[in-house]
């Protein structure tokens, strides 16, 4: 793994670890308390993001964005992933009319829509929450991972190993399970990767727009909505909340790099 990926598999812990520690690094009364005479505060050694337009203190708000963006990014990658695999193995390894119906139907369908604005109309109908912003991701990102491991299951399929197992008599469900979706599957690691970073930037954009976690819980999109009347006289409202989605979305840009680079020999540098 080079050095690039090695930098932001370090920052994606760091991210991990805040969003897993937020209640040991910064108490839920520091994201609460309003201190009105202290509102817009600028960064000082008692709080080294400053403070919000309500007094609240910016880097406790941030550490506690990090459990929304990293949950959602988690959660939406997961459900995807899982629903992609499951979908996609069964279009590529049955074939015929079973993928015609999948691929060129289900798959179109979902295509035809721009996903954020999907998305947008899903949360805007079911209520801002956590669960809906979930699921609304989770509907438009599967297609991605079921086109993937499709093509790779119509790939795999045809080895002599898995003819040879059917010949054996292993059952589809074995084959499937044995020996196709093993060797499928790491083109998907690295689609998880870079999903991550795709995720996270989806729930800033709709937190961003209002459609993302409700208060009092942190986001760091709502943060810098929140922060939309304040650029010129407070501009670290917007800095640091901006700063986080950037390195996280590069972090996990970078690892999927790196892990591509890692697990396709043919991108290995000599």
């Amino acid at each position: 793994m080079n050095r690039v990926a090695k930098f932001g598999l370090a920052i994606v812990i760091v991210f991990m670890l805040m969003a897993a520690l937020s209640p040991l690094l910064a108490s839920w009364e520091k994201v609460q308390s309003q201190d009105l005479i202290a509102r817009l505060d600028a960064p000082d050694s008692a709080h080294l993001m400053g403070r919000d337009q309500l007094g609240r203190d910016v880097l406790s708000r941030i550490i506690y964005g990090a459990r929304v963006s990293m949950l959602v990014g988690l959660v939406v990658v997961s459900v995807s992933s899982i629903v992609g695999v499951l979908i996609g193995s069964i279009a590529g390894y049955k074939g015929g009319w079973v993928d015609r119906i999948i691929s060129s139907f289900l798959f179109n369908v979902f295509l035809a829509f721009p996903g954020i604005l999907l998305a947008i109309a899903m949360v805007a109908f079911l209520g801002p929450s956590v669960r809906n912003l979930i699921l609304a991701l989770s509907v438009i990102g599967w297609v991605g991972y079921a086109r993937l491991i499709r093509a790779q299951v119509l790939k795999v399929r045809e080895y002599d190993y898995v003819t040879a197992a059917r010949a054996l008599g292993a059952s589809d469900f074995r084959i499937l399970l044995k020996h196709i979706l093993p060797n499928s599957i790491q083109p998907l690691i690295v689609q998880a990767s870079l999903g991550m970073a795709g995720a996270i930037l989806a729930e800033a954009g709709m937190s961003f727009l209002g459609l993302g976690v409700p208060e009092p819980i942190p986001s760091w999109g709502k943060m810098i909505d929140d922060s939309r009347e304040f650029w010129f006289t407070a501009p670290h409202l917007f800095i640091f909340p901006g700063l986080m989605i950037a390195l996280a979305v590069l972090a996990f840009n970078f690892l999927g790099d790196g892990l591509r680079e890692r697990l396709d020999p043919r991108q290995r540098p000599r």
